[in-house]
């Protein structure tokens, strides 16, 4: 066999891409995906498109490429709000692994160049939930970065800040100081053990188990205990977080509390319970200006995108 004829023979067995073409997936927006999830969240496409800075038309186109692109609805009617439907379901849940992975690899390259001391304090609700999953994830995207994290309850924590020694504080129910941004707004919640009822206490007076004071909760609930006309007694007191679940989940009294962080052993018990209703408290950051140093305004970026992908305007 002559070259040319070799080299014929080879060329007849090169693929036809032009005629077998590989049919392409197509690719989803990020933007898309983040109103998704903020939709889902809110449960309504209007609250969406306020929460995002969209109008709802363009919030509605979003949701109607991604259906096209899906094939499939993804949410439906369920009373005046909307759920996600099967579909739905399953492309939220890969829609917050991709932009997880998106918002940690850009993190990863902006964080490098980015260094200096963070000193930040939050109250045990937020540290025993999911922020320090998302503390631990700005660490390792910025490595530059000396994140030193105090634990403590509200007024402590910005005493800290004021005195210097903190410079950037989550707290609750401090909003009317001169450096707070809300964040978000929770209602308060009376958390028991499972088969509580206020009705069967033949009318002893209630146990309550209470952080020690000063605590915004503990004043909220013996208030509206005593609006109620509700006798009750401190049955059990403690510093510690960890130490109030556990006497709740033993039995030793109820306490007032936001539904942040609680253990899956207790409930949320409200009126029909036969206890009053509780305020509603305000989350609010401390101490980051305008002005913050890259740092500093980096981490406070984290923890306001996280606070409201989890919480939301509850």
């Amino acid at each position: 066999m002559v070259a040319g004829e070799m080299c014929n023979k080879y060329d007849n067995l090169k693929p036809t891409y032009k005629k077998n073409r590989i049919m392409t997936l197509p690719n989803l927006d990020m933007d898309a995906l983040r109103t998704l999830i903020a939709a889902d969240r809110l449960g309504s496409l209007n609250r969406a498109a306020d929460r995002i800075g969209r109008s709802q038309s363009a919030v509605s186109q979003q949701m109607r490429k991604l259906e096209t692109q899906i094939g499939q609805p993804l949410f439906r009617r369920q009373g005046r709000g909307l759920v996600p439907t099967d579909a739905g379901e399953l492309l939220l849940s890969y829609a917050r692994r991709i932009l997880e992975l998106n918002d940690e690899a850009v993190s990863a390259i902006r964080g490098s160049a980015i260094d200096g001391a963070v000193r930040f304090g939050l109250p045990g609700d937020f540290a025993e939930s999911w922020l320090p999953v998302a503390l631990g994830q700005f660490k390792r995207s910025h490595p530059g970065v000396r994140v030193d994290i105090v634990v403590d309850g509200n007024g402590a924590l910005l005493e800290q800040l004021d005195g210097g020694e903190l410079d950037l504080v989550l707290a609750m129910g401090r909003g009317h100081r001169a450096d707070a941004e809300r964040l978000v707004t929770l209602p308060m919640a009376w958390i028991g053990p499972t088969g509580f009822d206020v009705r069967q206490r033949t009318g002893a007076a209630l146990d309550l188990a209470l952080y020690k004071p000063p605590c915004l909760f503990r004043k909220a609930g013996t208030d509206a205990l005593d609006k109620a006309g509700i006798p009750w007694r401190l049955a059990y007191t403690t510093g510690s977080l960890q130490s109030l679940w556990a006497g709740v989940a033993g039995g030793l009294g109820i306490t007032p509390r936001m539904m942040v962080g609680v253990p899956p052993t207790l409930r949320r018990l409200g009126e029909r319970d036969g206890l009053p209703p509780l305020p509603s408290v305000e989350v609010c950051l401390h101490g980051a200006g305008d002005n913050a140093p890259s740092a500093l305004a980096s981490l406070k970026r984290v923890v306001i995108d996280n606070l409201t992908a989890n919480l939301g305007d509850a």
